[in-house]
Formats: C-alpha cells, structure tokens, sequence
C-alpha cells in the first residue's frame, strides 16, 4: 500500500495554503471522527487526511510516519497530511466503520470554488450515506443496529423505553420495560440486538447519574455513543410520521407498541437522526416489531467476552479464535449476519431449539445434500436484502436486476437438491417441506415472470463480458445501432491482423488487442518485443506497464473513437428500456427479502451442521431438557475454539453436575494448570450450553443440558484502568451483577475472584459470594479459585463439589511438575506457584527464596494454639453471610470506587470484634 502511496499526486504550495487556513477554520467534529477530503487528479480519485487523522492513517495502514507530508500552512507552519488511493480508503473506512467503531465524514469540493463541504456522513448504527460507496460489492456482515434509549425513574423504579433500527432491512424496534439499578436488563438487550450506536439525551435533568450507568454498560459493550438534543426525543409528531414510514394500512394509534409512551419518544429521535422522513423510498416500507427480552438467553458485556462469542477489532470475521468465526462456515451474507443475530439470541423455547436441532441433524446425516447445498447451492445467492434496497431507493441498475436473475434460476435447482434428499423419517420431512420447499416454490412462481422478463429483454451473453446491456433485436432502433457496433468492431479486428502481419507476431501470444479502461480499444505488445514499434510514425506508443507496452495506429484510434460514439448512442436509446425492466423488477422486493430470509436460516442451520461434522472429532446433538429440570452430562468435552487451533492438543474432560448433588463446582489447581482453560471451554458448560440453545450441535462424545435463562460471567483479571476503574473495582461491579440478576435457572461463571484486593479481603469475598450462590440463588455454578481453603465449603455444603486440574509431581530431589490439563475429582492442597515459576526459567536464587519463605509461613501456621471448632466455623460462615448480604446492597456504579471501598472497610469494622473471637479463623482470613 505504501508503493501505491507514492504515486499520488500533490498539490501546489499556494492551494496548500489555501487548504490549510479553510482546515484550521473548521470546529471541532464529534469525538472519534475521521475526516477525509475527496481529490482528483488526472480522472484519479484520492483522498487526504490532516493533522491528527493523517497521523492515525499513517500507523493504522502504512505502520509508518514517513508517508506523512507537511504541507505549508503559511507563517512557517505545516499541517500534517496524508494520501491514500481510492481503493485503499475504502477499506479502511469499512474498518472504521463495522470494527473499530470510528465516525466518518467525507469532504469534497464545490465546484468552481476553494470551499469544501460534506458530501457523506456515516457512524457504526447509520451507514446509509455510504451504502453504494463501500458495499456495493462487498457483503455487509454485520446489522447496522442503532438504538435510542429515554428513562422514566421514580423512586419505586426505573423504566427504560428503547427504540431501535436496522435500516438495512428497513426494521423498526419497540420494547419497554423496568430494570434494576445496575441495568442488567439494558445490558442484555444491548448484547441482544448487537447494538453499535446509541442515541442518549444530552442531558436530563433529575437523572444524569442513571443516565452515567447506561453509559458504563454502553462502553463496556464497546458501543458509540451519540448525544442528542432533548426535543428530538419530542413525540408530538410520531403518529403520522410512523403512519408514512409503516407498511401497514393500520394506523399505527392502533397498535399495542404505541401504548409504550417512554419508547416512542426514542422511536422520535431515531427516526430524526436518520433522516428517515427525507427519504421518499422509506414511505410505506418499514415494519414495526416488538422485542421481548423474556424470548431470548440474557447475556451480559462479560460474558460475551467470557464466551469468545465474536470477534474484536484486530480480529477478522473468520478467526478461530472466537465461536463466530468457527461456525460461520455461512456461504451468504444473509447468513452471516443471521448467525451473528443467533449467537447474540440464544432461544429458551424448547420447541424451537428441537426443531433447529432436528433440520441440522438432516444436514449433517446427508454428505450429498449437505455438500451440494454449501458448495454449490448457495454458494451465489447474492444479498438480496441489500439488493431489495436499491430497488427500493431507486438506484438500481441493469447489474443488481441480472443478478436477481442469477438468484432465481438456482432456485429450481435448489427445490430439486431438497426433493431428491428428503429424509426417510415422515416428521423430518415434513418439516423439511414446511420449512423450505413450500415456501421457496411459492416465492419461485411468483418470480417466473421477472426471470422471463430478464430473459427477454436483456443481452445475457453480454454479461460475460461484464455488459449489462438491452438485448438489440429487443428494439429497432436499437438493433440498427448494434449492427453499426458489431461492424466497427470487426474492423478492429482486421486492424489488429493487419499490424500482426506488418510486425510478424502472433495474435494470441505476443500482439492483442484490448479494451483497455482508460485508452479505450488498442494492441498491446509484451515489452520483450516492444522495441518493434518505437520510432516508427504508424503506431502511436500510449504507456508501458508491468504487462507490456500499449500503443494504436490511426485507424484503430478513429475506429474507437467510433465505437466510443456508438456504445453512448446505445446506453442513450436503451436507458428508457432499462428503466422500465428496473421498475419492473423493483415490483417484487418484499419476495426478493422473503427468500433472502429462508435461504439465509438454511444457510446457517447447513453452517452448523458442515462445521459438526468437519470437526476434528465431530460434534454431536445434545439432548435438552426444560428449564428447571433434569441435570447436565457433557462426556469427553472440548473447546471448539482451542481444538482448531495448530499444535494444540485437546484434553478432553467430562462434567457432570446434578441438580441438588453437585450444581457447585469449585475448581482448584495450579497457575497455568488449566483452571481457566477449563472454565472458559465448552466443557465447563458455558460455551456448549450456549451453543446448543442456538441449536447448534457440541464438540462433545454426549451432552445433556437443562435451559439457561442467563449467562453471567466474572473471567479474568484485566484492569480497564483507562477508563478509571481498577482490577478490584471491575471484578466488585461484575460479581454485583451477577448477585442481582441471577436465578436459580441461571449459569454462573466466576474464575479467581478476589485477585484485586488483599488476601485476606480477597478470601472474606470469595468465601461469602460462594455461599451465597450456593445457599440463596442455587444456580448452577462454576467457580475457579487459586483460594485453596475454599474447598472447606463442601464440608457445610453437600451440592457443593469440589474438582481439581491434575499435576504429575516426580520422585526426584526436584520434583519437577507435568501440568496434565485434566479435570477430575477432589481437592489441590497445592497451588504449585513456585513450580510453575520454575518452568518459566525464574532465576534460581529467587527460586530458593521463595521456597524458604513458604517453609517458614507454614511452620507459624503449625504452632499449637492454632484451632478451629465446627461451632467457628458455622459462627463465622453466619457472619459472613450477613457481611455479603451488606456488601451486595451496595451500588459500586453509582458510589464510585473510594466510596465502594470505604463501605466494605465499614463493614468489616462493623464485624471485627464478632470475627476476633475466633483467633484461628480470623487469622486465616487475614483480618477480614
């Protein structure tokens, strides 16, 4: 890229000036901004970026500041700048856009002034200013999903109206409900509908410090934030401007989503702020739907990274590093998106997860009909949703109705595949036929008569040749234009003989002729041979390039210019011709998305099942029970993420957990032993549970699983000190959400809670949520911790378990350490740190070191006064209790962190003296 750079233009010094004095005139743009300002030079479109944005392009694409230019700014000043072709700025600003959550502007020029104005705006939730710009021809793999949020408190609770919409598939959304005081409900409808932009009042008197804690779960969420004034969110005009944007004859008044007052005022700001009115192709489009969170898995900011669930901004869309990535095997960027949206949805309607299960179970047991759909099939379907829209927007062209075209003759073939594959069982076939045959010939009879338009109107052998033309013989006139073409052209050919013969090369090797983009018709000679035309008045040398030297004679260059003149009378007769196929075709684009729906759920369901059966060892059909009943089986299960990985060998682990014998698991071992690994894996329940509420089968030898209503998460240690909060403090704000929203229906995920504070605070903690989990929400659980002491709590506890990861210990004077990675029952007494410093070649004084000092901690720790009665114990598991009750009533977001950790010292105060008469305790929990 940077070679390419080299070959922009510049500009002169005084337009540089001038450049720069407009460019430092201009205010401020909205935080994470990118401005681009379009040039051209010679029919060569560029574009320039400035001072800090020059810098960002210069170490984002060219991973170097020497491609940044200084250009004079006048009084001895430069302003920064930085040049990137046409190509290369598109798929940067794809980047920015879809990943790393950046706005953009596009500046150019007025014409016959030195004044710039914006032509084109986009953000992350609002791509519709440069749709045909970027995606033209390339597939939009993620739902531009922008929200609008408004809040109602009271002092007895908080109503949270939201808004939302997917302009791609011209998609309004409703929901209204009443959250807690962390907004869990919020975050999971964020990570639901895979939120990228968020519309919030700029302000709102009474409740800024709520608004604050949205904000938290928004960038937590890694969601752009967008303030708006406080009369956008005005509802006086939202009844007629919902009753022109619906496809609907009933007035909207009429309709149970516009009782949700709170949301319609969200529904107001989005509909300005996407300009969705100024729009005529919008009118009588758009549906109206409302979102139930109670229909979908929740799911929060830290469990969707707990999970891998999708990639980040470094990572591509078919990374294996995160579950999307393995599974979007998705050959349509229907499906791709859909899969993305499911990922995000985990169903908790038994019913339906059977019967994805069932269709995939069809796929994965027919290799013929399988393959022939994922490589063949549907393979071309181009998006149609994205087609439907150009149709609708009236910037269709003779291209987008071809490809139509291409669409509905696979669909034959496609009826075909599934009628010659049908499965031998009567209820799979059924539901086969229900599914898809039914509802893909219904939708083909309908679009026989555009396949027969196309057919008869448009010139598909020129296509070949990437013409999108009318077919000749379709008019007179325009039969009579082609007849003058195909002449010109013939003589062209005669020419390229002609020069052939006068220089004694071969027409097919080393002399062609050639439609060149800029030049026109004209020969091209390999540069081996070049040497025969120079100097010579007959031919007229155009440039030399990688692939040879291009040149014409007179003729050939008159007989262009002919041809040139010809094609322009052609398109001229036939752009009422193609307006009239456009129209027509634009007449079925709610069947065009109709089957862009069906054939992206087989696309995904055919995903699920080449990726289960494609598997190193494949996956397999779990087996579901209701929610709230049965136990969890997984035999020999394994991370899908990790088994794909090169040179990374798989230990599989089973898990059983029962309810009311075993639904706590208590994981201990050594660092770097595999505590974590396992937790994250599909093995420890998380990943795989989630998958097989998609109805995706599981990397496991056998599965059985009860529904999850919910997901929560406390994995990893990571400070987010960027953004003011400590280790600590993000560990207390997840476990808060996890105490609050949680039920017994839920799955909970903790590993190495308390590593931001004191041992012994970090212990007190542990040991309290633990038991609160246990005894008050009885949820199923799985908690890894480096707290060795807290496998005691199965003593008290009898669905307490606890598990271990094994380590092989040699009978040498080292005894040396094998991490096994294999999960299996009972207690680690050992936490193997010094070991595992060991393998990381510490320095072998500091090895001895600590090695004496761990002697010495456990000879005081032997001395004889220490003891500990089962009546201490159940009196300071008792205090404990009341201590983590108190601590859960706290609200860390909104007191801040000092304040947060100034109540907790509070608490502990207010307990000392009842924990200080148990010596042996209270020493072991360090004082808590």
């Amino acid at each position: 890229m940077s070679a390419e750079n080299e070959t922009l233009p510049d500009i002169d010094r005084p337009e540089q000036q001038q450049f720069a004095k407009f460019f430092r005139s201009l205010s401020q743009p909205i935080e994470k901004t990118i401005r681009l300002f379009e040039r051209d030079s010679n029919q060569k479109r560029y574009y320039t970026f400035h001072d800090e944005d020059a810098l960002f392009i210069a170490h984002t694409i060219y991973n170097t500041t020497t491609v940044v230019k200084g250009w004079d700014a006048g009084s001895g000043k430069e302003l920064p700048t930085t040049s990137l072709s046409s190509n290369a700025t598109e798929a940067f600003l794809r980047d920015a856009l879809l990943n790393r959550q950046l706005r953009i502007e596009i500046w150019v020029q007025k014409k016959g002034t030195s004044s710039w104005q914006v032509s084109q705006r986009a953000s992350p939730g609002n791509l519709q200013e440069v749709e045909d710009l970027l995606f033209l021809d390339k597939s939009l793999m993620t739902a531009p999903v922008v929200l609008a949020v408004k809040l109602s408190t009271t002092q007895a609770q908080r109503v949270v109206g939201i808004s939302f919409a997917d302009t791609s598939v011209r998609e309004i959304g409703i929901t209204e409900f009443i959250d807690n005081e962390l907004y869990s409900n919020f975050e999971s409808l964020v990570i639901q509908l895979g939120v990228k932009e968020c519309l919030m009042p700029i302000e709102e008197a009474g409740i800024m410090h709520e608004l604050s804690k949205l904000r938290n779960i928004l960038e937590r969420c890694n969601v752009v934030i967008t303030e708006r004034r406080k009369g956008e969110f005005d509802t006086k005009n939202i009844v007629q401007d919902l009753n022109r944007l619906l496809n609907s004859d009933m007035s909207v008044t009429a309709l149970p989503e516009f009782n949700m007052k709170i949301a319609m005022a969200g529904c107001a700001c989005l509909i300005s702020y996407l300009s969705l009115l100024n729009d005529e192709s919008n009118f009588n489009c758009f549906r109206l739907r409302r979102h139930d969170l109670s229909h979908y898995m929740r799911l929060d900011g830290s469990a969707l990274n707990a999970l891998n669930l999708m990639p980040d901004a470094q990572e591509g869309a078919r990374k294996t590093t995160h579950l999307y990535g393995i599974l979007n095997q998705c050959k349509t960027a229907h499906g791709s998106r859909l899969l993305a949206q499911w990922l995000k949805q985990p169903l908790l309607n038994l019913e339906e997860i059977v019967q994805r299960q069932d269709i995939v179970e069809v796929f994965y047991e027919n290799t013929e009909l399988r393959q022939l759909l994922h490589e063949d099939s549907l393979k071309k379907i181009p998006d149609l949703h994205r087609l439907s829209r150009r149709f609708h927007r009236g910037v269709a062209n003779l291209e987008d109705v071809v490809r139509i075209h291409e669409m509905i003759v696979r669909l034959p073939v496609l009826l075909m595949c599934l009628k010659k594959h049908m499965p031998h069982t009567q209820a799979r076939a059924d539901l086969i036929q229900t599914m898809y045959i039914d509802k893909i010939k219904e939708c083909y009879e309908i679009l026989v008569s555009v396949q027969d338009l196309v057919e008869n109107t448009i010139d598909l052998e020129a296509v070949a040749r990437h013409e999108f033309i009318i077919k000749p013989e379709f008019n007179e006139d325009l039969q009579e234009i082609d007849a003058s073409i195909q002449t010109t052209r013939s003589l062209m050919d005669d020419e390229h003989i002609k020069v052939c013969n006068h220089l004694s090369l071969d027409t097919e090797k080393k002399l062609k002729l050639e439609n060149h983009s800029t030049y026109g018709y004209c020969l091209r000679i390999l540069k081996t041979n070049a040497s025969a035309i120079r100097n010579k008045p007959a031919y007229i040398e155009y440039s030399t390039q990688k692939t040879g030297t291009y040149f014409t004679t007179s003729k050939l260059k008159s007989l262009n210019d002919t041809y040139n003149d010809l094609q322009k009378s052609y398109q001229s007769q036939q752009s009422q011709l193609a307006k009239e196929v456009i129209k027509a075709a634009a007449l079925h684009c709610s069947v065009y998305e109709m089957i862009g729906s069906l054939l992206g759920h087989m696309d995904v369901l055919v995903s699920f099942a080449h990726v289960a059966i494609s598997a190193t060892i494949p996956y397999v059909r779990p087996t579901m029970t209701p929610m709230g009943q049965g136990n969890i089986v997984l035999r020999e299960s394994r991370h899908p993420c990790l088994e794909v990985q090169n040179d990374v060998f798989i230990i599989p682990n089973d898990v059983v957990m029962v309810r009311g014998d075993s639904e706590f698991h208590i994981i201990t071992g050594p660092n770097m032993g595999g505590k974590s690994t396992y937790i994250r894996q599909s093995g420890q329940i998380g990943v795989i549970a989630l998958m097989a509420q998609t109805g995706c089968f599981v990397p496991c030898a056998e599965a059985t699983l009860c529904l999850f209503d919910s997901i929560l998460a406390r994995v990893g240690a990571g400070d987010s000190q960027l953004k003011g909060v400590s280790t600590f403090m993000a560990e207390m704000l997840e476990t808060a959400t996890i105490l609050r929203s949680s039920t017994r229906h839920s799955l909970i995920i903790i590993d190495e809670l308390g590593r931001g504070t004191g041992t012994g605070d970090g212990f007190g903690l542990a040991w309290a949520i633990s038991e609160h989990i246990a005894t008050e929400i009885n949820a199923f659980c799985l908690f890894a911790t480096h707290f060795h002491e807290l496998t005691k709590l199965s003593e008290k506890l009898p669905h307490v378990k606890n598990l271990h990861v094994t380590v092989d210990v040699s009978d040498g004077e080292k005894r040396d350490i094998v991490l096994l990675y294999k999960v299996e029952q009972g207690v680690c007494d050992q936490s193997f740190g010094i070991h595992v410093a060991e393998l990381a070649d510490f320095p072998s004084s500091v090895v001895t070191l600590a090695k004496r000092k761990v002697v010495e901690m456990e000879n005081e720790e032997n001395t004889p006064q220490k003891k500990c009665t089962g009546q201490d114990m159940e009196a300071v598991t008792a205090i404990q209790r009341e201590m983590i009750r108190e601590i859960s009533a706290l609200d860390p977001t909104a007191m801040g962190e000092t304040a947060f950790t100034n109540s907790i010292h509070q608490i502990k105060a207010k307990y000392q003296g009842l924990l200080e008469q148990h010596p042996y305790l209270w020493d072991r929990l360090g004082g808590v």
